[in-house]
């Protein structure tokens, strides 16, 4: 791929709208949301090309949903596939399948569940890349940040090479060793989920089918370790919770497990190792002596190691999610056991959340305070995630329902204005996640698809007011919301719900009219 030429150095910097400081999935899929948005964004990356690696190779059912919106959910389909059924070895024998997911069933308000995509990290990269060029966007390679003050209008950014910029909003996407956070003295704070190293790397082997996910463990089918998203099957009744082994599904203990990618020659090669003090050799003749070790295959079996990385899962958030006009998102505010793969989830939904608000302040549309609730919805949002991550590692979470995402919202958000009384417990409330439907020929995600927000009336002929900007959908009555008005964020999450009696512009029901108006303006509608 070719660098954006980030032009000759001079004593004025660039200046730009929202400059974006990393140019994996958490920072592609920022710029790519902000363009459709109409913003101006820059991207500077400090390597010369896009990461080469598998890494992060689980697509949950939300962040499906997200990169549907994003338009590129069709590619990432063509390019990935499911997760293999694995398949037990012992003394180069098959000791038969290993299931260790819960079923989750697809429904009309959630068709995505139970479908985790699997697609290596650099293809995922690769398809933003190319949507972003698509919008008019690209990225600066070869720009490592070395220097980053702010002021009252706006954020500055020196680099090793090249001129600065001036931005008036910057975003940290620049991993877990993040420059940008360093340079503004946040911390982290967390815990070492396992002392013990493991390693991750894409390989070429032979004697392997590419049909299963071939687990190596060291004592019997006690789970496979996942890199960073491996689920989608069935779980396995006979494996209780997991829990059969240090690790529990996680990278811990002497296990390996080689699992094929698809539409590749490659396999991505995960293994832990049980001595803290082990210093794994990344190196060709290093993994083909841990696979010779640990399974039936010989050394020369393996004939390319194409990348690999080694370290030692770890458990941790930023003390604040943002500075002034910077604000930290993916491993820049949060780093996970890659277990149950939560971490590129959870970081494109991070910039999910934050594209739009950034929208609608820099076009004037809503106050700067809009910005505040970047942080007081992800912030616990990011903390459960790290939690769910270290128990499906330590074996105390089966992957499953919870590990898909769709049940994350915002209800104690202060963007979630819920005015209906005496709703059941299990009614869908302001700041949940809003389901998908298909009735009267309208599919509600073609409906939200796109940076509008979505006046919608479920089951009911209540006048709505017209809202700038606004796209209204009239649906017929749904079990999914029951009946009312939501207003339905650029995220896909429920702003704003009212009752379904009446007129919300009608005399007879101002207050509802007034809190709607008022809570248009206040997030950027009108």
């Amino acid at each position: 791929m070719a660098a954006v030429n980030p032009g000759d150095s001079t004593a004025t910097p660039a200046e730009t709208d929202v400059l974006i400081v990393g140019a994996g999935p958490t920072g592609l899929a920022l710029a790519l949301d902000l363009a459709r948005h109409g913003v101006r964004a820059l991207v500077v990356e400090r390597a010369d090309a896009l990461f080469p690696g598998s890494r992060g190779k689980g697509i949950q059912p939300r962040t499906q949903e997200v990169f549907d919106d994003l338009g590129v959910l069709d590619a990432l389909r063509a390019g990935g596939g499911t997760y293999p059924v694995g398949m037990v070895w012992k003394d180069g024998r098959r000791q038969g399948e290993h299931r260790m997911f819960d079923e989750v069933e697809a429904t009309e308000a959630d068709p995505y569940a139970g479908f985790a995509l699997m697609v290596p990290q650099w293809r995922t990269q690769e398809i933003l890349y190319a949507r972003l060029v698509e919008l008019g966007g690209g990225v600066a390679f070869g720009r490592e940040l070395v220097g980053l003050v702010q002021d009252a209008d706006g954020v500055t950014a020196d680099f090793a090479s090249g001129p600065p910029v001036r931005a008036r909003y910057a975003v940290a996407a620049d991993g877990g060793r993040s420059a940008v956070r360093r340079a503004l003295g946040i911390g982290m704070t967390g815990e070492t989920v396992d002392p013990a190293p493991a390693v991750v790397a894409d390989i070429r082997v032979s004697g392997l089918d590419r049909d299963n996910w071939h687990f190596f463990p060291p004592t019997g089918p006690t789970g496979p370790a996942d890199g960073e998203g491996d689920k989608g099957n069935k779980s396995d009744k006979g494996d209780k919770g997991g829990k059969g082994r240090k690790g529990g599904g996680g990278l811990g203990g002497d296990f390996l497990g080689i699992c094929p990618l698809p539409h590749t020659e490659d396999f991505q090669l995960a293994a832990g190792f049980s001595d803290p003090s082990t210093e794994p050799d990344l190196s060709l003749d290093g993994i083909r002596k841990l696979v010779a070790t640990r399974t039936h295959l010989s050394a020369d079996d393996v004939t390319e190691v194409r990348w690999a990385s080694d370290f030692r899962p770890r458990a941790a958030m930023a003390d604040r999610f943002r500075d002034g006009r910077v604000f930290l998102a993916g491993d820049a505010a949060h780093v996970h056991s890659p277990a149950g793969g939560q971490g590129l989830n959870t970081s494109v939904q991070d910039v999910y959340n934050l594209a739009w608000k950034l929208a609608a302040v820099l076009r004037g549309a809503a106050p700067a305070a809009l910005l505040d609730s970047y942080e007081e919805e992800r912030m616990p949002i990011a903390a459960q995630m790290l939690g769910l991550s270290t128990g499906v590692h330590r074996g105390e979470v089966r992957r499953g329902a919870a590990t898909q995402q769709l049940g994350l919202g915002y209800r104690g958000s202060a963007l979630a204005v819920e005015t209906r009384a005496d709703l059941p417990e299990e009614a869908l409330r302001a700041g949940d996640r809003a389901p998908d439907g298909n009735r009267a020929g309208i599919r509600l995600f073609d409906a939200f698809r796109g940076p509008h927000w979505t006046l919608l009336t479920v089951g009911t002929d209540t006048e709505v007011p017209e809202l700038p900007g606004t796209r209204t959908v009239r649906f017929p009555a749904y079990e999914a919301y029951g009946t009312g008005v939501f207003l339905v964020r650029p995220d896909g999450y429920v702003g704003w719900a009212g009752e379904s009696d009446g007129s919300i512009g009608s005399a007879g029901s101002i207050g509802s009219a007034r809190g709607l108006a008022e809570y248009a303006a206040r997030v950027g509608v009108a």
